[in-house]
């Protein structure tokens, strides 16, 4: 994985377990995060404004897959990378890792969709073709 993102990140007592071991799922929604940072980073405006601008309902996971190496806990001083998307037509695939330490902690795959309102039903949605405009975000210097 080639990170196109990364961010230092320190681990609070609310992601952990009584024995102050991070939960699992906890590592799921720092990955999530990250996909909104991602695309801050990439040029796009805060996620609030740019459902607002773009007219996106946003972009739900559909599949999401993790492999733990190794634990973390309460007060460790992590690295999370999330590498630039991989787009199909309105779907698009995000990695992310965890590292603590020089180490691989956590590997996570993310599937997301992106996802417009459908005027066809009150307060349905659909997915749509990510737009060119977002994808080229993630190609600029890349070639």
């Amino acid at each position: 994985m080639s990170p196109f993102f990364s961010r230092p990140y320190r681990i609070t007592w609310g992601e952990c377990d009584p024995a102050g071991i991070v939960y699992a799922p906890r590592y799921l929604d720092m990955f999530g995060e990250n996909t909104i940072l991602l695309f801050e980073f990439a040029g796009l405006p805060k996620k609030r404004e740019m459902l607002a601008e773009l007219g996106v309902a946003g972009f739900p996971m559909v599949e999401v897959s993790a492999r733990y190496f190794r634990p973390t806990a309460y007060g460790d001083d992590v690295t999370i990378d999330t590498a630039a998307p991989e787009f199909g037509g309105s779907s698009f695939v995000i990695q992310h890792r965890l590292m603590h330490d020089g180490m691989v902690c956590v590997e996570c795959t993310e599937k997301r969709v992106w996802t417009v309102p459908d005027a066809t039903r009150p307060g349905g949605l659909r997915a749509e073709r990510v737009p060119e405009t977002i994808r080229a975000l993630f190609t600029k210097g890349l070639a």
